[in-house]
């Protein structure tokens, strides 16, 4: 295998593990950012069709935790445990799923498109156009992010996670040249707008897709990806158990999502530039959420992997190692959002309003990023243990909580603040109760 996680010094092998990805989350950051810095060019109607859009992407990359997470921490135990062959054949379980599911999504995306994009209920004709227009591109060939997506998590639970990060790079790379081209127009290139940012969307995650598959065929490396058949029969044990690990994750993310989904349908009814803030506004909360996402990426294989050798030692040291880290930059984002939220808002924002919403909802959001990116780590360190179902029933009841809560303060005087206040609660809510659930979780497993 090409990273035994099993071995040597924990924050040494750890640390080596984790900082490709969290310099590929940092990318995804960026990635995210450059779409929404060039389309804000256009305008806060364009940018709220975008968020509206990016929802229904955002829908999707639930959908595809589910064969990402479960065959990450299946092949990364059956690594532990020194079972090569299992590890392939959940691979290959895992590449067929995702394929499968990204098809379907495209599907009947494309065939209800107008009906889930009404949802919203959008007033503006200019943003509704928008965000039809980008969603059908983006969801249309979605296929490409969920094949992304789960290769890059076999590639993580072999501890191979410089691979991902070039991909991302070169995806990085493609996306930024494309955006400006395409969005605005330049020379020859006619003026697209957000179909522009949507084709270099897909396009740059098509790319980072290739290098990863061409990873696998080139390289002479032991690889458990090597040797995949597309259209061989799934057997029915390897679902299973891929199922069994990645239901929970997808259910997870897609009631998060279609809860985030309520509360932009809220959010609209203070007008495109609310709407506008709140997708905007989650891009820059990306800084932290996809760093520490990303970690929790990494803690995860290497979790997987110790407790699939027995070693529940390491498990607890390689949690309190990462816990620290992401514990001191989710203080950092904190202070940014809280003490200069009016530099970064004119980062994206060109009018008034749109910038002291913008400047409201990074002080009240700023206040719960440390506890949201603890949360984000423990998730994939119990993930790791296999306890994906615990952490879906905790995420979705406190997260669901954010509906009711958001009503409440929003009819008082907070009036959109009460919204990103049920958020920032909620967060809050969730990092304590994550770090208490996995030091439980590891006491009852000594």
């Amino acid at each position: 295998m090409e990273g035994n996680l099993t071995k040597g010094p924990i924050l040494k092998t750890l640390t080596k593990l984790a900082i490709p990805i969290m310099a590929s989350s940092f990318l995804g950051t960026l990635y995210n950012i450059t779409d929404m810095a060039w389309i804000g060019i256009l305008g806060s109607k364009a940018v709220a069709g975008v968020g509206v859009g990016g929802m229904f992407t955002w829908l999707s990359q639930g959908l595809a935790a589910m064969s990402r997470m479960g065959g990450q921490v299946q092949v990364a135990q059956c690594i532990g445990r020194g079972d090569r062959e299992k590890a392939h054949k959940y691979a290959q379980a895992a590449v067929q799923l995702a394929t499968l599911m990204g098809l379907l999504f495209a599907a009947v995306m494309l065939l209800f498109l107008h009906p889930l994009v009404g949802f919203f209920q959008l007033q503006d004709p200019e943003a509704l156009q928008a965000a039809l227009s980008y969603t059908k591109i983006a969801c249309g060939l979605i296929v490409f992010s969920f094949l992304t997506l789960t290769l890059t998590g076999i590639y993580t639970a072999q501890g191979d996670s410089k691979t991902p990060f070039v991909a991302n790079f070169i995806g990085l790379v493609t996306n930024m040249i494309l955006d400006p081209l395409l969005i605005l127009g330049l020379g020859p290139v006619n003026k697209f707008g957000v179909n522009g940012a949507a084709i270099a969307t897909v396009s740059a995650q098509a790319i980072v897709m290739s290098i990863l598959i061409l990873g696998v065929v080139i390289r002479k490396k032991e690889n458990v990806l090597k040797g995949i058949n597309l259209f061989a029969k799934i057997p029915f044990k390897y679902l299973k158990g891929i199922c069994k690990i990645g239901i929970p994750t997808a259910i997870q993310g897609m009631v998060y999502c279609g809860i985030s989904m309520v509360l932009t349908r809220m959010v609209s009814g203070f007008g495109a530039e609310a709407v506008a803030v709140q997708r905007v506004g989650g891009q820059i909360e990306s800084v932290s959420w996809n760093t520490a996402d990303g970690f929790g990426t990494a803690l995860n294989a290497f979790i997987g992997q110790n407790y699939g050798a027995g070693k529940m030692d390491r498990v607890k040291k390689g949690y309190k190692a990462s816990l620290c880290s992401i514990g001191i930059w989710g203080i950092f984002i904190t202070m940014m959002f809280v003490f200069q939220p009016k530099a970064i808002a004119h980062i994206f924002f060109h009018e008034p309003k749109a910038i002291m919403i913008a400047i409201g909802y990074l002080v009240i959001i700023g206040l719960s990023e440390a506890f949201m990116s603890v949360e984000l780590m423990t998730v994939g360190a119990l993930s790791g243990l296999g306890k994906t179902h615990l952490c879906s029933v905790i995420s979705i009841l406190f997260t669901g909580a954010r509906i009711p809560l958001a009503i409440v303060l929003s009819g008082t005087l907070l009036g959109l603040d009460g919204i990103w206040w049920a958020l920032s609660v909620t967060s809050i809510v969730k990092g304590i109760i994550f770090v208490c659930t996995f030091y439980r979780i590891t006491r009852e497993n000594r």
